[in-house]
């Protein structure tokens, strides 16, 4: 099993800020994924850089994790997905089962959830590719899916990405049911950090000495 982590946008509506480099109990939500990751036992982590790679690469030193830069990110999230999913060393030779999709700016998003959705992909039902988490009838993130859905992906092109495979293959989609809000808590505010704030009692604080052009 593999991981994509998405962390290459403009974050234009947080002032243009990598909010991946947000801090919570003093770890880059970066870090905390990738960690995220691990203990749930994935094998092969692949994070994908677009804005602001030079200082989210330096965040990642020490980090046993493939690093890919998408060198055009006005493209869209499907470009950078695509680039991730193509990355696998030894690709050739060796399929993954499953690949899951994560975005780093999700601020609980933990080992518990991505194990979580690792058995509810595990068990989904036959004929069934692709599975995302729905919270309250609302889709979440991360997502996983097999490598016959990775190779439709890697031959699309332009925007066409996981949500519109989706709409193509709904009878091959298993919309995960669970309560877990987590799935559906993402950062693209300041507005944002501050309801955080109010609806978990943590705190979210950008490195104090970050230098970010």
């Amino acid at each position: 099993m593999g991981a994509v982590l998405l962390a290459a946008g403009s974050a234009s509506r947080m002032g243009h800020l990598p909010k991946c480099l947000l801090q919570l109990e003093g770890t880059s939500l970066i870090r905390r994924h990738i960690d995220a990751f691990r203990h749930a036992g994935v094998a092969q982590v692949v994070v994908v850089l677009g804005h602001y790679a030079k200082e989210i690469e330096t965040a990642l030193a020490g980090l046993n994790v493939l690093v890919v830069r998408n060198p055009q990110p006005e493209e869209g999230q499907a470009s950078s997905l695509r680039l991730g999913l193509a990355a696998w060393p030894g690709k050739e030779s060796i399929s993954m089962d499953a690949y899951c999709i994560g975005l780093a700016d999700q601020p609980l998003v933990g080992a518990h959830e991505i194990t979580a959705l690792i058995d509810a992909h595990h068990h989904r039902p036959a004929g069934c590719e692709f599975t995302q988490p729905l919270v309250e009838g609302l889709p979440g993130n991360p997502v996983m899916f097999s490598d016959a859905v990775r190779q439709d992906l890697l031959a699309a092109s332009g925007e066409s990405g996981g949500r519109q495979w989706q709409q193509a293959h709904p009878t091959q989609v298993h919309r995960w049911g669970t309560p877990n809000a987590h799935y559906r808590i993402d950062l693209d505010s300041p507005e944002d950090i501050r309801a955080f704030t109010l609806r978990t009692g943590r705190e979210l604080l950008w490195p104090p000495a970050a230098k970010l052009d």
